[in-house]
């Protein structure tokens, strides 16, 4: 018995004995070039550890608890495949390591949504020859302390038509982009989960630091307190069946003969445990985000924000408190390029009563902020691209190449293209007219497709909004005026969610939304996940003088206050 007890412990003695790298780290990896690089790991306490890669030959002593690291110092660029070695009483071997730039990809679905669900999904996987293009994916977990390490399958390569259509598509093209630009190896990380919100991305620390975060996380608590989960399942299951059933009957009716279609709901989601909730403050940063540092990456790319919109005058401070807690946890002021949310219906009719209320032009705003107000950040715009009905618009080859304009231009200094569209750079009333000048118009402001210039509203003192007549002058400014707004103080732009607005600059991008205003959005103080809903006084209607010989055009109506 006590030879067996000494062999049991002489094993387990073994196996912690062991060098360990996290699951980061594996074939196939791209490394960070011109930057320090970090490899870390754990082994016994103690223990001697050397890293070899290159030339480079670093060592360090495991820590009480087992952990240690090595920084190498900066990589120059390869394409050529090489081994990266890690001994201690055991030795690991990492084989095809290059060394590039390495992006991180995160955010909620449609940084999720993967090649195989974009146009021409199948015709790009099998085009897809890259070997100097990488991907890993980080598994879905949730947890409620940080973490040291990740679940996935490891690294691949932009070679097999079967892992490529896995990849997250917005990243891939964007990869692929600058695969071709600076023909240089790219890797990307891609941690996402559909459906989540900005605050369970962002550290528990960095959310209560900020007054107008902080609610967030008691809004949590405070619902938890008296949560039922088995109540809440119920609940949900009962409300699932009655959805099901009136599904099922829609289906049937619309299958009549000579029937008219009616729409069919969406499914009823499947219930979750709010204690165990992916959306609770923090829990992705600490099972998703947390465990990839100190890896060297050159920045992010970000396609979020749909979960937030009820909430989006809070995002305009919980964005940028996201982004300072990322670089901080890494001591990185890295690179951070957004996508701003996609045209989508939303069930709303269109065109809109003008100058309704929309909560996602207000989160498509505070993204704007975010890219403008944010060191070493941009705006990728796609209020062109979206599907009416679709909040999944698959024209992701086109969301990727916007991103990469942002980082060609700002990260890799590519002079002869510019970054993105026009956006908004300041406005004056002159007479009956609004005065817009534009910054990043490239060759010259421009209409896209045939007709007028759209998607404009202004309005006077009452705050009462009317579509507005636009022309573009000198290729630089838009002039915007309304016959029925004598003195405009406040003009605005693609401010719907399902929007027909057409500036752009001569270089095809699209300009962002934007308001000259600084009157209260419909969102404002709405800060707590569990509040209810915002209801919006209807506006009061507005007596307006009747003007004799003064030709008036009409306009769409105002909608009955």
């Amino acid at each position: 018995m006590k030879r067996i007890v000494l062999l049991l412990t002489a094993l387990a003695s073994t196996a912690h004995a062991e060098v360990k790298l996290p699951a980061l780290f594996s074939d196939h990896l791209v490394l960070q070039r011109d930057k320090p690089v970090a490899i870390w790991g754990t082994a016994d306490a103690g223990e001697e550890v050397t890293v070899k890669f290159a030339d480079q030959s670093k060592k360090a002593t495991a820590s009480k608890d087992g952990a240690w690291k090595v920084t190498l110092d900066p990589l120059k660029t390869s394409s050529t495949p090489a081994e990266l070695t890690v001994k201690g009483k055991n030795e690991i071997k990492l084989a095809d390591i290059l060394v590039g730039e390495v992006w991180i990809c995160s955010g909620q679905s449609n940084m999720e949504l993967p090649v195989s669900r974009v146009n021409n999904a199948q015709a790009e996987a099998d085009a897809a020859k890259f070997p100097n293009i990488r991907h890993i994916a980080v598994k879905k977990a949730v947890a409620d302390e940080p973490q040291k390490d990740i679940t996935t399958d490891g690294w691949k390569t932009a070679t097999n038509p079967t892992d490529v259509l896995t990849f997250t598509a917005a990243g891939y093209f964007f990869a692929r982009e600058l695969n071709e630009k600076l023909n240089v190896p790219i890797g990307l990380i891609h941690t996402s989960w559909g459906g989540t919100r900005a605050e369970a991305w962002t550290s528990k620390p960095a959310l209560a630091a900020v007054p107008s975060c902080k609610p967030i996380i008691m809004g949590w608590e405070e619902h938890l307190k008296t949560y039922d989960a088995a109540k809440d399942k119920a609940n949900h299951d009962a409300s699932a069946a009655k959805l099901n059933e009136q599904i099922e009957k829609i289906k049937a009716e619309n299958a009549q003969p000579g029937a008219q279609a009616k729409p069919v709901p969406q499914a009823p989601r499947a219930w979750e445990n709010a204690t165990k909730s992916q959306h609770r403050p923090a829990v992705l940063f600490n099972a998703m985000i947390s465990p990839l540092v100190p890896y060297s990456v050159r920045g992010a790319i970000w396609y979020q924000g749909e979960a937030n919109a009820a909430r989006a005058v809070q995002y305009q401070t919980l964005l940028p408190t996201m982004i300072k807690d990322w670089r901080k946890q890494w001591g990185d002021q890295f690179s951070f390029y957004i996508v701003q949310l996609a045209g989508f219906g939303h069930g709303k009719v269109h065109p809109a009563e003008v100058g309704a209320d929309d909560d996602w032009a207000e989160l498509q705003w505070a993204e704007l902020q975010t890219a403008i107000k944010t060191p070493k950040s941009g705006l990728a715009v796609a209020n062109d691209i979206g599907e009416e009905k679709d909040i999944h618009p698959k024209n992701k080859q086109e969301v990727g190449r916007r991103l990469a304009l942002q980082a060609l231009v700002k990260d890799y200094g590519k002079k002869d293209i510019i970054s993105g569209g026009p956006i908004y750079g300041g406005g004056e009333t002159m007479g009956n007219k609004y005065v817009i000048s534009f910054s990043n118009i490239g060759g010259g402001l421009r209409i896209r497709g045939e007709g007028e210039l759209k998607g404009f509203i202004i309005a006077g003192e009452d705050k009462v909004w009317k579509t507005a007549k636009a022309k573009i002058m000198g290729g630089k400014q838009v002039h915007v005026w309304s016959d029925e707004v004598a003195k405009p103080t406040a003009c605005r732009y693609a401010w719907e969610s399902w929007t027909d607005a057409n500036l752009m600059n001569k270089e095809g991008l699209p300009a962002s939304l934007f308001r000259t205003d600084k009157w209260d959005l419909s969102t404002k103080g709405v800060e707590d996940p569990f509040a209810p809903a915002k209801v919006v006084a209807p506006k009061p209607a507005v007596k307006e003088e009747i003007k004799p010989a003064v030709k008036v055009e009409e306009a769409p109506k105002k909608k009955a206050a």
